[in-house]
């Protein structure tokens, strides 16, 4: 009798204490569940399993992981809890190392044991290391270690991150052979993995099979099609979309301008906007290199400290031609990396002040960064603009020093620089007799940047030899036939050029004609040779003449300031 209401006071007391843990778990609460503690190791009922297990809970939920590693060695008879609430806890807190080696200490860890720590990795970005400890659990091949819900999204959502196609289509198959049923988070974590791996088709195959979809089933299906270059299906399929979020509109609006179509992108952010919807970050980033792309400097403005929006304000001031502004936002980050540094220093050089640009690699470089190749191709972009040979041979020299080998394109750059300083024979040795095999140097670009400098300064001869080696090298484009042609027409090889021509038409090469544009008052015009199209053709015309009248008279003719001038002004003002 004693016994039982011994027994009965102790369950109520574990009962109770239970509860008062939990109001400091639940409340954050670390000085009252200290007290607790104490009053537990007071009473001897420090040593009950379960009491032990939510002290440890407590500590961890309080950020004290020390403290729940000195209550977890305490507990004298730890249970399957005991092991995965500490595990979880250094989930929790990113301390994944040991967490993997706790899991290997583990006498017989379970289902949930891997399930935290597949998932702990997956969240922390290491994918790799998520799907070995998959691999590791199929290895043991326990039925405690049945897959279940949560392994599911747990591993496809690391297939996702390392784009392991093989892996997802292994647990994928783990799932049909045990009969597990897809719910809808599980749906949504395959679809977005397949979409991930650039199997759209597949992730097509399992939207269908949804008995349920919510707003997540249609992003990763959006997502899906937008990986794999699908933009008309993704189009499609978002305007079927019965609800839309942010990430919705994100997902198409960056597949847009990730594939070259920032008009498409900037026109869905603008109804993103007007939709009433706050734009995620990659959302904004998305729209400002769509404005990049199109050089419109209005659309992009000033947002947040965020470092990725302002690496692209950079980016878009810098290929808009505004400096200025790229400069001043650079001056006012308080934090910058090297993409930020990239970004000034190509932007200086893509606008011709090469002094402007080197002085910001020197100072880069004093300041203790690593230059990687994007730096340095924009420093051989900026000696380029500059005339600066003597200096391009160093950078090329200093590239070894920082431990970045050289490519094609810095090759290119060196021969493009040579060819412009007339080193034409200089440029031509560089490529042509480079060591055999060595595709950093006999690339199209090389060869294409010789040609280039051929139409310049008129060496007909290897210009033939570099356009050859094009031909050869990038057989489907046609700008360099029309480059050759060019070539013999101005020196008057009138013949050789009529023959390059008619090449040109039996392959069925067309010359994609070139695009201008300017926005005026939020309107943007685009310009095409012999385009009819816009509705002011006759005024465009009228100007386009003018100003070749104008470039035909002689410079010192003060008249050219009256009344035509005046015309061209009215004619050129967008209302």
């Amino acid at each position: 009798m004693v016994v039982s209401e011994t027994t009965t006071h102790v369950a109520r007391a574990v009962e109770r204490l239970s509860l008062q843990i939990e109001r400091c778990i639940a409340g954050r609460r670390l000085l009252p569940g200290r007290l607790l503690h104490g009053h537990l190791i007071k009473t001897s009922l420090a040593v009950n399993t379960f009491l032990a297990n939510r002290l440890v809970e407590m500590y961890a939920k309080c950020g004290q992981i020390a403290a729940a590693e000195t209550a977890f060695a305490e507990i004298p008879s730890k249970n399957a809890y005991s092991w995965n609430t500490l595990l979880s806890s250094y989930c929790t807190a990113s301390c994944l190392d040991c967490a993997k080696a706790l899991l290997d200490e583990m006498p017989e860890p379970n289902i949930v044991s891997y399930n935290a720590v597949i998932s702990g990795l997956t969240h922390e970005g290491r994918h790799r290391e998520a799907l070995e400890a998959f691999r590791k659990m199929q290895r043991e091949g326990s039925s405690r270690l049945a897959v279940d819900k949560f392994t599911v999204v747990g591993v496809a959502g690391a297939c996702s991150g390392a784009v392991d196609l093989r892996s997802l289509r292994q647990i994928h198959g783990v799932v049909v052979s045990v009969g597990l049923q897809l719910n809808l988070i599980m749906n949504n974590a395959m679809i977005d993995a397949y979409g991930k791996c650039g199997e759209a088709s597949t992730a097509w195959v399992l939207f269908q099979r949804m008995e349920t979809r919510d707003v997540f089933s249609w992003t990763s299906m959006v997502g899906a099609y937008v990986s794999a270059g699908r933009l008309e299906e993704a189009h499609q399929l978002f305007d079927r979309m019965p609800t839309r979020n942010a990430v919705s509109w994100s997902a198409l609006i960056t597949g847009y301008a990730q594939h070259g179509r920032g008009d498409a992108a900037l026109k869905l952010f603008m109804a993103m906007l007007e939709g009433g919807f706050a734009p995620t970050a990659f959302a904004l980033v998305s729209a400002l290199s769509a404005c990049t792309c199109a050089a419109l400097v209005g659309e992009g403005g000033d947002h947040s400290e965020n470092l990725f929006i302002q690496n692209a304000l950079i980016d878009m001031y810098a290929k808009c031609g505004d400096m200025v502004c790229a400069l001043r936002l650079f001056e006012r980050m308080r934090k910058r990396d090297i993409v930020s540094w990239n970004s000034l220093v190509t932007g200086f050089a893509q606008n011709g002040d090469g002094d402007r640009s080197l002085a910001l690699f020197r100072e880069m470089i004093s300041l203790g960064l690593k230059p990687n190749h994007v730096t340095f191709l924009s420093a051989l972009s900026a000696c380029n603009h500059a005339g600066l040979v003597a200096e391009a041979r160093q950078l090329l020299a200093l590239m070894g020093e920082h431990g970045v080998c050289p490519q094609q394109e810095h090759h290119a750059a060196m021969v493009d620089l040579l060819g412009r300083s007339r080193r034409l024979k200089e440029a031509a040795q560089l490529t042509i007799f480079a060591a055999p095999g060595d595709g950093k140097l006999d690339g199209v670009g090389s060869w294409g940047a010789i040609l280039g400098a051929c139409r310049v300064h008129g060496d007909l001869e290897l210009a033939r030899r570099a356009a050859e080696t094009l031909f050869a090298l990038d057989p489907s484009n046609a700008g360099r036939y029309v480059m050759l042609s060019n070539i013999y027409a101005a020196a008057g090889h009138w013949e050789e050029a009529r023959k390059l021509r008619k090449l040109m038409k039996e392959k069925g090469f067309k010359k994609e004609p070139a695009r201008s544009w300017i926005e005026v008052q939020s309107v943007r015009h685009d310009f095409v040779a012999e385009d009819t199209s816009h509705c002011r053709t006759e005024d465009i015309y009228r100007i386009l003449t003018f100003l070749a009248d104008h470039m035909k008279e002689p410079a010192c003719c003060d008249e050219l300031v009256g009344s035509r001038q005046q015309e061209a002004t009215a004619v050129l003002q967008c209302r």
